[in-house]
């Protein structure tokens, strides 16, 4: 936890990183507790571009040489969590802007080159893909006021 009291990368970090995201989403932390919504606030804030990508994170040392583009991936992760917090009109803003990164077959790269728009890293990517479906889903449920989705079913 940093100095904000907002989630970081890493344990001893101030780094702010998108997969703080993912506490909603796997349901570690409610999308509407204060703290959960500060953070996906500081994401959105601190870590999209201009065009409404977000990068993984901006100033950590992961040992690769050169500069990252901004993550679909990452992007649809507040998407994802602003449905959860039932922001839906938000989500899919966030939603909109990254699936218009796909080619002309709909197939979407890993990162987005901020400047160019250019696609960047593996390509076609399943994980851009995987996030692309989980936003969707959350989205649509948020929009049709659906109960929450169980990831598995027990019989009562």
């Amino acid at each position: 936890m940093a100095r904000t009291g907002l989630p970081t990368q890493a344990f001893g970090s101030d780094v702010l990183g998108a997969s703080v995201l993912m506490m909603p989403i796997v349901g570690f932390l409610p999308a509407t507790a204060p703290r959960m919504r500060a953070t996906i606030d500081a994401v959105r804030d601190r870590l999209t571009s201009r065009d409404g990508l977000v990068y993984r994170y901006l100033s950590a040392e992961d040992g690769l040489p050169g500069e990252e583009g901004t993550f679909l991936l990452c992007t649809f992760w507040p998407a994802h969590a602003l449905a959860l917090a039932g922001e839906s009109q938000a989500a899919r803003q966030v939603f909109e802007r990254a699936a218009r990164c796909a080619n002309d077959v709909g197939l979407l790269a890993e990162e987005v080159d901020p400047a160019s728009g250019e696609l960047l890293g593996s390509f076609p990517r399943a994980f851009s893909r995987i996030g692309l479906v989980n936003a969707a889903w959350a989205i649509h449920q948020a929009e049709t006021g659906a109960a929450e989705l169980r990831l598995c079913h027990r019989p009562e």
